[in-house]
């Protein structure tokens, strides 16, 4: 049965060519045209005592719009069929909700149903999210036979050639990623596929040290593999799997951390086996996707101006969002929001403070007076939900909203 399943299983990888028919919603749904006007007025907006600065790039990436694209092309291409998604499409809330709004269904992670992988028919439409699913994942959904609809986006899967790459040529993949995250863990399946193929995940530079450590002066092989977990693969010895290793990253990383981390490793072999031998047992490829780089060089463009504060819009477990928290709360006084609701009152605000797990409640966040507010979001948050955040901060300030007609509409190539 798995074996028939399998050899009828389709996987749809492009679209349906269906974009026309669902730009109206997706406009309905995600676009501002406050932003927009935002925009067009040199990314800075002036009402009252407020002034709003836009960093220049900001919100849904290439990869993302063509994932929810997908998903909505999806819902037209098979009006009568569940339609469901392996996890979270992107990390944020108004957009998983939207689509259970148009009944699809998800497998896994904090908005899942009750049907199971196994509960899967052929009848079923599956839609792998824009992280990428494990192979492990994808070979249980297609032994269902489910019709697969794939969003991966593109900059994820050229990490996984690339880790590939490493594993093939008896490199071990050191990834720099969260061990936990949807994306780091499809990508560490892709290592597996290979005979012997191994890999290690380090969270920050304090990990890599350990392991820098370890390559030059050895140690205690047990505290070493207690240390890391679940960080590695099935069989990993440090002692035999850390001579050759190849560098990649979860693509939402913090760029900065991500080369630091790289040339920590690097600096290790070259101790270790020498600058000359140093081709034999180290390669580093840059897998930080280009709209995330984007949006960090923006906000640190940004941050340069004078500042009261920042609002950085984004799912609180959204990795680029909370790096581009990281990035500004160093500067200046940041709030963390994933939605507007989060705008309490004039004088509260419900966050996530960067480095921390759980929301929570500040006062006198909105000072007195002339107030030069920074805002940029992370790549899965909508312009609607930004122009809308916008808009209610003008109002717990008492001014009336701006002028939505102060844009164009939309051309329906935006």
């Amino acid at each position: 049965m798995a074996e028939s399943a399998e050899a009828t299983s389709k996987i749809f990888k492009r679209g349906f060519g269906l974009k026309p028919l669902v730009q109206g919603e997706l406009t309905e749904d995600y676009h501002s045209r406050l932003i927009e006007g935002i925009i067009q007025r040199d990314y800075s907006l002036t009402v009252g005592d407020l002034t709003f600065r836009l960093a220049k790039a900001f919100g849904f990436c290439y990869g993302v719009d063509r994932s929810v694209d997908y998903a909505y092309e999806a819902r037209k291409q098979f009006p009568d069929k569940a339609l469901y998604l392996t996890a979270e499409i992107i990390h944020n809330p108004r957009v998983n909700r939207r689509l259970m709004e148009m009944g699809v269904q998800f497998l896994s992670g904090p908005y899942h149903g009750a049907k199971r992988v196994e509960d899967l028919t052929p009848d079923d439409v599956v839609i792998i999210a824009a992280f990428g699913t494990s192979v492990e994942e994808l070979a249980r959904i297609q032994k269902q036979g489910c019709t697969l609809v794939d969003t991966t986006c593109g900059s994820v899967v050229n990490v996984w050639k690339r880790v590939e790459r490493y594993a093939g040529d008896g490199y071990t993949a050191i990834i720099h990623g969260n061990y936990k995250h949807e994306e780091t863990q499809a990508t560490a399946s892709r290592v597996t596929q290979h005979h012997n193929g191994k890999y290690l995940i380090v969270w920050d530079k304090a990990e890599t040290r350990q392991v820098c450590d370890y390559i030059v002066r050895g140690g205690d092989k047990q505290q070493f593999m207690e240390t890391f977990g679940k960080c590695f693969s099935a069989g990993f010895d440090p002692d035999r799997d850390l001579v050759r290793i190849g560098c990649a990253n979860q693509t939402t990383m913090l760029s900065s951390e991500s080369a630091e981390i790289a040339e920590m490793l690097r600096q290790a072999m070259a101790q270790r086996y020498g600058e000359a031998a140093l081709d034999q047992h180290f390669r580093n490829f840059d897998t930080i996707c280009s709209a995330t780089q984007e949006r960090q060089d923006a906000v640190l463009e940004l941050i340069k101006e004078p500042l009261d504060l920042m609002v950085v819009i984004g799912g609180f477990n959204s990795s680029n969002t909370n790096h581009l928290c990281e990035i500004t709360s160093k500067v200046v006084p940041t709030y963390h929001i994933d939605e507007v609701p989060c705008l309490l009152s004039r004088d509260q605000i419900r966050h996530k403070p960067f480095g921390q797990k759980e929301t929570v409640v500040t006062d006198r966040w909105l000072p007195d007076g002339t107030v030069r507010i920074g805002i940029t979001a992370g790549a899965s948050t909508p312009d609607r939900v930004i122009g809308e955040a916008i808009t209610r901060i003008l109002t717990l300030r008492g001014h009336a909203a701006p002028d939505e007609v102060l844009a164009p509409t939309p051309s329906a190539s935006s």
